[in-house]
């Protein structure tokens, strides 16, 4: 059997081991150590990562009782090899993880809240809740006892009991294991939970927890956090946003939202007196356009604007009555056609003539809208517009 040191003695990062087996599978090298601190995939938590004699371990995965570290290279058997782990990883690992733990045991105690499952991604973690919302007030509560519980720096201790011991202990979710001995995980006075997984020794050495956001999932929340390392990371870049955007607006940090919503009610005004003028310039654009007419068909290209842009003057144009606009843009190849007349079908107009000249499009009776492969393609499309509108 091989030794676990991972659990035996979390906090080792380097020892040496003896290689048991090395095999290929599917272009992947395994090996087998006699010992290990490599943390294989489980209860929610990711492996860990690291290097067998200078060799970088890409995976850990547990089977038949046996630990195989994937790695880059096919090592020989009963080599005695140098390992060492990513600690900043396994660390962060053990942060999150016991930090779930007790969030979970403070929402269950305290708030009547159940955890229903727990993922531990690379830079968040979350855990899904039996309730259907949680206000902004009880967060606050939450993330403030879970704290108050750090602080108190209870110890973590683990152990192993059997099936029958099980119904003895005060757990907070019974597992549906069939092992003979069953790892226990036990926070002082807080939390008794089976578990698999790697933990800090108090839950001092959590540091902080900070609760992000939720999100609904499936008539329940899923809850989102930050612990320890991850935490001080989340708050050093959100410190520095806002010391940024305080500098910017000239203002302390605690009246950015202040000033922000100020800013977006002097923006609704301002758009909305924008939207007035802009009415007032396509009205009195449109009007000059007028002059331009030859007959009852007005062609004109806006020179600083696409056509979108210029939607609100061809609106305009269309109140006149009697009139069929051809417009385009030197900035894109299309055009537009629209018309207040009875004469003519905008759309099929398009459809029945456009593929020759390179066109795609389509529209209405009154507006018809088209792209072109060129601006050459686009204008020969224009002068036969012109030569036909002039015959209807």
């Amino acid at each position: 059997m091989i030794e676990r040191i991972y659990y035996t003695s979390p906090y080792t990062t380097k020892w040496t081991a003896s290689i048991l087996s090395a095999f290929e599978s599917n272009n992947h090298y395994y090996v087998e150590l006699n010992k290990t601190a490599f943390y294989p995939e489980g209860g929610g938590q990711p492996s860990d990562t690291g290097t067998i004699a200078g060799h970088k371990v890409l995976d850990v995965v547990e089977k038949d009782h046996s630990v195989f570290h994937e790695i880059d290279t096919l090592l020989e058997v009963n080599t005695r090899v140098e390992c060492e782990i990513n600690w900043n990883r396994r660390f962060d690992h053990m942060q999150q993880h016991t930090g779930q733990h007790l969030l979970s045991a403070i929402l269950s105690d305290v708030f009547n809240i159940h955890t229903v499952s727990f993922h531990l991604g690379k830079d968040i973690a979350s855990i899904d809740v039996n309730v259907s919302s949680i206000n902004e007030d009880t967060l606050i509560e939450i993330e403030q006892t879970v704290n108050k519980a750090i602080y108190a720096n209870k110890p973590l201790s683990t152990y192993y009991v059997s099936q029958d011991q099980l119904s003895t202990l005060s757990l907070r979710k019974m597992p549906d294991l069939e092992d003979e001995q069953i790892r226990i995980v036990e926070i002082d006075t807080l939390d008794t939970s089976a578990c698999c997984g790697t933990h800090v020794r108090s839950t001092g050495e959590l540091g902080i927890i900070k609760l992000l956001k939720t999100e609904k999932q499936r008539g329940q929340i899923r809850l989102f956090f930050k612990c320890g390392m991850r935490a001080l990371k989340d708050y050093e870049q959100t410190h520095r946003i806002l010391s940024h955007v305080s500098h910017h607006f000239s203002t302390k940090s605690e009246l950015i939202l202040e000033r922000l919503q100020k800013l977006e009610a002097d923006f609704k005004i301002l758009s909305k007196q924008n939207e007035v003028l802009k009415s007032e310039n396509a009205h009195y654009l449109a009007q000059s356009l007028l002059d331009k007419k030859q007959g009852i068909v007005l062609v004109h290209e806006f020179e600083d604007k696409t056509l979108k842009d210029g939607q609100a003057i061809i609106k305009q144009l269309l109140q006149t009555e009697n009139m069929i606009g051809i417009f385009s843009s030197s900035l894109e190849p299309k055009v537009i056609l629209a018309h207040s007349t009875d004469r003519i079908h905008s759309g099929n107009l398009f459809k029945e003539h456009l593929n020759r000249f390179n066109g795609k499009g389509g529209g209405g009776i009154n507006q018809a809208q088209a792209q072109f492969s060129t601006m050459e393609d686009r204008n020969h499309f224009i002068s036969y517009l012109q030569e036909y509108l002039q015959k209807v």
